[in-house]
């Protein structure tokens, strides 16, 4: 009851047939008063929740352990080893364990190649990888961790082989988004455009840009362990690099295979620049769409299709035509039929009056006019439709500029001149209505073109620019994949390889940036004598041009193919730059030196291995062995593994707007839900994408991100990696694996302390009768090491994750460490040695996806005598070869069917409520004799595991009265002596309590599964949950009533 409801004041009449006194009655209307005035108030309260934004509510387990988690509070300096005489914290603190390591690896030249535990191995196998060079604009994301997580685990595994490893970092210039962030910068601190302070000096504000940010991707990139030869860091604008550039365009140029065109390319109005086929993405609308575009207020309407009329010239007639870009109708030069069309067989050879500039249009005949779209008349306007300027090539049509590069219309047409593209598409309308020439709007399905840089619509613009003829190149990469010389990994990519290299269509290369590697091509004037001016040879654009290494080289070339003197030429360089993607495709070479033949050249190229994801295998993959075979005349590298994409919990894209990116470092560091709003607003998202975006991280992330620690992301990461499907990353489940890493460090600080602090020193000598229990385990040791090899060796991250999270969770922790407590002195020596042969190789197994606590927990162990190995990171992995004699499988069938026992019997125990103080004496009741003969084998193994007193294996003897029972299988009962030990007619209540609050949440489950439309409003994800909410009530309900059974007859033997 709240706020007074029910309360009755009688001010007349009688209670218990007794009147009340003016007192009583001024004492209860006072009471009233006040009764309402509390009722209002809580009515006021109740409203202000409502409207009020529902905050987190607090977890405080998390809360204290993050409060309480330890700090590495040592004085090592920078690049010393990190001091762990200390004793171990009591949990795992990724703050301290991440702490110091880092630094020592590197300057222990840990991670260079020319580092060995061999010395005296002068030839080994050799690993050579490339990072992916992030942009230097970036910062990190899922997708980085995951790229970078793959990449330094394999490289850690092949450098614990004894593999002369080197994995190479660098970065890339990023031309179009470098150059963005920095007109940014200069506009917001100084008011100026790059225009403004002339392209030498926007070059060096771009340099001091790069000095003071650029290295922050490489800070991140050590956070996440990332075992780079940081000697050998590169950036793609270097001299080394920029040189390499300049040769291959050269060399490329000489060859042919670089050539100047004038063509339509993909043009970026907001960039000012071209953009490749590769950058523009196919946006997919079913009808009228409206769609934010940069520059614009509104909205601008996509996905219709004019009809439109032009006149016919000396007549009455008109010729309708469709077009879903009205204001291309300034630039049309020609209108097309089919010529089978017989509407318009009578129009063949005339004109159409443009109605704004009075020119004639001519009307041609083509057969790629499809007769059933729209009116099937199309209009033409070359100079700003691909499909439109080859039929203007073909009917020798004026090519007419209707948009300029700033989007703007031209002088084309006088009435719309300087107005924006979609600002003149509204006036264009307009002025067709006035005129009487508008013939209505209907819906279109289409795809419109947009940069994936700038998120501008894409105009086509005619352009002079240089491009690379990749036919013959493609065909070598194709070959390489079919002969089998390259190998791509998974297969399933194989398919869309051949599709893109045996369809290529050549590259455009030209990028109107100042940021970037300046083209090295001149253009040629003879300045002196009668052919005085520019020589249009060689080049469709009319003009000479030459390309050279230095100025000096292209006079000399400008010279002998003019056959005039070098001093007779001036030479102007080209203003624009080269694609980025032009120099990472020379990547894998150009790092070692390329084109001089250097001992890094010669030593490790090619490279091994490629990995990155597959979304750039056209960007990126197919480009660098195109220019690989040849430049170099050798593949870069023999085998490409293409990772997938990584997305969020619910499979959708990672998206700002959704508010479902991702730092790593808010992973490894942990954030509030405050703070990941306040990157948000950082941001440039309007005003309904920031709204949409901060109630999409409230609803995923409602506390905030814990501190996981860059281990468990890591871990996180590999385990989700199966080959060709896409990752959906739940948060919580890298904080699942945290608890892992702190599974990790509680087991061997027990596994320490059961050692002994006395100096123990390790043997690998076993005994040759080893117990049981040290042989099942040293069998499952030697199953994770193969299982953890073969996931290597084929890049199935899971199943070594699988491997090293079953040995450490349940092989280890839950049965061998569970097994020792009790010490056995008789076996003590025997077990020390097992276990500690398990901790070591454990954490080695570990250590390729776990770098951090690997390595804080292996400097803690105890060394075999002869070890002098420094670090866990140069230790060797584990072999399957020296494991594989300890493989027993029908030992470990045999104890499978004893764990079978010991989790039924936990389950009764749990049934039951059963403390861990109270042991029970265990029945276990089999007619098998071969299991009888089993359990017996492990009776002290079964009596700790399942906390009883005594363990009696029954054949055909019953168990005493006043046991609880459980099925094992059609084989095997086990039966649980409670008598004495719990009160029944207690339990009881209690189970029934229990099980009517089970029933009343499963009750209320189905109800909101039966609601309508139940199936097609709630999201998959939370019908899913549901779904197994109910089936997981349903089973707890089923056992609860199985217990209250034993529980009510126990109670009636009493």
């Amino acid at each position: 009851m709240s706020g007074g409801e029910g309360i009755t004041v009688q001010v007349e009449g009688s209670i218990e047939g007794k009147e009340k006194t003016p007192a009583q009655l001024k004492k209860e209307a006072a009471k009233q008063a006040k009764l309402e005035k509390f009722k209002a108030k809580q009515e006021k309260l109740s409203k202000e929740r409502e409207n009020k934004p529902q905050e987190p509510k607090k977890d405080k387990r998390r809360d204290a352990e993050v409060k309480n988690a330890a700090k590495y509070e040592g004085n090592t300096a920078a690049g010393e080893k990190k001091d762990t005489s200390g004793d171990l914290p009591v949990s795992y603190s990724p703050e301290y364990v991440e702490a110091a390591w880092y630094s020592w690896w590197e300057q222990s030249g840990f991670f260079r190649p020319e580092y060995t535990r061999d010395k005296s191995s002068t030839e080994r196998e050799r690993f050579v990888m490339v990072i992916p060079p992030p942009n230097v604009t970036a910062s990190l994301h899922l997708g980085h961790g995951l790229t970078q997580t793959i990449e330094d685990s394999l490289v850690r595994w092949h450098r614990m082989r004894g593999h002369e490893t080197l994995w190479v970092p660098g970065c890339d210039h990023a031309g179009i988004a470098t150059q963005v962030v920095v007109e940014k910068k200069l506009a917001r601190e100084r008011g100026l455009s790059r225009h403004d302070i002339g392209r030498e000096s926007f070059v060096d504000e771009v340099w001091k840009w790069r000095r003071e940010k650029g290295d922050r991707i490489y800070d991140q990139l050590r956070m996440l362990g990332c075992s780079l030869d940081w000697s050998r860091v590169v950036f793609t604008m270097d001299d080394r690099l920029s040189r390499a550039v300049t040769e291959a365009f050269v060399r490329l140029h000489d060859d042919g295979v670089i050539y100047r065109a004038n063509r339509l390319v993909n043009w970026s109005t907001a960039l000012r620049s071209a953009i490749s086929d590769l950058e523009v993405d196919k946006r997919e609308l079913a009808g009228r769409t409206l769609i934010n575009v940069p520059g614009y207020s509104e909205p601008v309407e996509f996905g219709v299709l004019v009809n439109f009329a032009y006149p016919i010239q000396d007549s009455t007639e008109e010729l309708i035509v469709s077009t879903t870009r009205v204001e291309t109708m300034l630039g049309d030069t020609g209108v097309a039929v089919h010529p089978e069309d017989p509407r318009y067989l009578h129009l063949h050879g005339k004109s159409v009056v443009h109605p704004f500039t009075g020119s004639l249009i001519p009307i041609v005949t083509d057969t790629f006019v499809d007769r059933d779209f729209g009116t099937g008349a199309v209009k033409i306007t070359p100079a700003h439709d691909h499909t439109d300027y080859a039929v203007a090539l073909r009917h020798n049509l004026p090519i007419l500029r209707a948009i300029d590069d700033t989007g703007r219309i031209t002088d084309c047409c006088e009435q719309f001149r300087g107005l924006p593209r979609f600002t003149a598409r509204v006036a264009v309308l307009d002025a067709l209505k006035q005129r009487g020439l508008y013939r209505g709007t209907v819906d279109n399905p289409m795809v419109v073109p947009v940069c994936n840089r700038s998120k501008d619509i894409v105009e086509p613009q005619l352009k002079p620019q240089w491009y690379v003829d990749c036919r013959a190149m493609a065909e070598a990469a194709a070959e390489a994949v079919r002969s089998g010389d390259l190998k791509i990994i998974p297969d399933m990519h194989n398919r869309t390889w051949f599709n893109w290299l045996d369809n290529i269509r050549d590259w455009c290369i030209s990028r109107q940036l100042w940021w970037g590697h300046r083209v090295p091509a001149y253009r040629v004037t003879v300045t002196g004598g009668a052919a005085s001016g520019t020589i249009a040879v060689g080049e469709e654009d009319g003009c000479c041009w030459v390309s050279g290494r230095d100025v000096e080289e292209a006079r000399v070339k400008a010279a002998k193919k003019l056959n005039v003197s070098p001093e007779s030429l001036s030479l102007s360089q080209d203003e624009d730059v080269l694609d980025t993607w032009f120099s990472s495709g020379l990547f894998p070479f150009s790092v070692f030196g390329w084109p001089s033949e250097t001992a890094d050249l010669s030593r490790f190229y090619p490279g091994t291995l490629l990995e990155t994801g597959h979304d750039i295998i056209f960007f990126w993959v197919a480009r660098m062995v195109m220019l690989g075979l040849k430049l170099t005349g050798r593949l870069p590298f023999t085998s490409v593994y293409l990772h997938a994409m990584v997305r969020d919990a619910h499979g959708r894209k990672m998206s700002k707007s959704l508010g479902n990116v991702v730092d790593p470092v808010d992973v490894i560091r942990g954030i509030s839900l405050s703070g990941l709003h306040a990157i948000l607003e950082q941001g440039n998202l309007d005003v309904s994408e920031l709204v949409r975006a901060k109630e999409g991280q409230r609803s995923d992330f409602p506390q905030g991100i814990p501190q996981c620690g860059t281990d468990a992301l890591r871990f996180t990461l590999c385990a989700y990696t199966a080959q060709g499907r896409d990752i959906n990353l739940d948060v919580n489940r890298i904080q699942g694996y945290r608890f892992f890493c702190n599974k990790i460090w509680n087991a061997t600080r027990f596994a320490l302390g059961y050692l002994g602090d006395e100096g123990y020193s390790p043997s690998s000598e076993l005994p040759r009768e080893l117990p049981p229990l040290e042989r099942w385990l040293l069998s499952r040791l030697a199953d994770a090491v193969s299982a953890a090899h073969t996931g290597w060796s084929e890049y199935l991250f899971p199943n070594v994750t699988t491997a090293c999270y079953n040995l450490w969770q349940y092989e280890l922790c839950d049965i061998y460490l569970e097994y020792l407590k009790p010490t056995r002195d008789a076996d003590l020596l025997v077990s020390k040695r097992v276990l500690y042969g398990c901790l070591d190789t454990g954490l080695r197994l570990l250590h390729p996806m776990m770098p951090f606590i690997t390595e804080e927990l292996w400097q803690r162990l105890p060394r075999y005598p002869d070890d002098v190995t420094p670090s866990i990171c140069v230790a060797e992995y584990p072999d399957p070869a020296s494991y594989s004699r300890y493989r027993d499988v029908k030992l470990e069938e045999e104890f499978n069917a004893v764990m079978e026992v010991v989790k039924a019997t936990r389950s009764l125990r749990a049934d039951y409520q059963l403390t861990p103080k109270q042991k029970t004496s265990l029945f276990i009741k089999s007619s098998d004799p071969a299991m009888r003969d089993q359990l017996s084998t492990f009776m002290t193994c079964l009596m700790t595991l399942t906390n009883s007193s005594d363990v009696v294996v029954l054949a055909n003897e019953e168990a005493p009265t006043g046991c609880a029972i459980a099925t094992v299988s059609n084989l095997c009962e086990v039966h649980i002596l409670l008598q004495g030990l719990i009160d029944p007619v207690k339990e009881v209540a209690k189970l029934q309590s229990k099980s009517s609050q089970l029933t009343n949440q499963l009750s209320s489950l189905r109800d909101k599964m039966a609601v309508e439309d139940y199936s097609r409003k709630a999201p998959e994800h939370v019908q899913k949950s549901n779904l197994e909410k109910s089936e997981q009530l349903e089973t707890e309900i089923d056992r609860l009533n199985k217990a209250l059974e034993i529980l009510l007859l126990m109670n009636k033997s009493l």
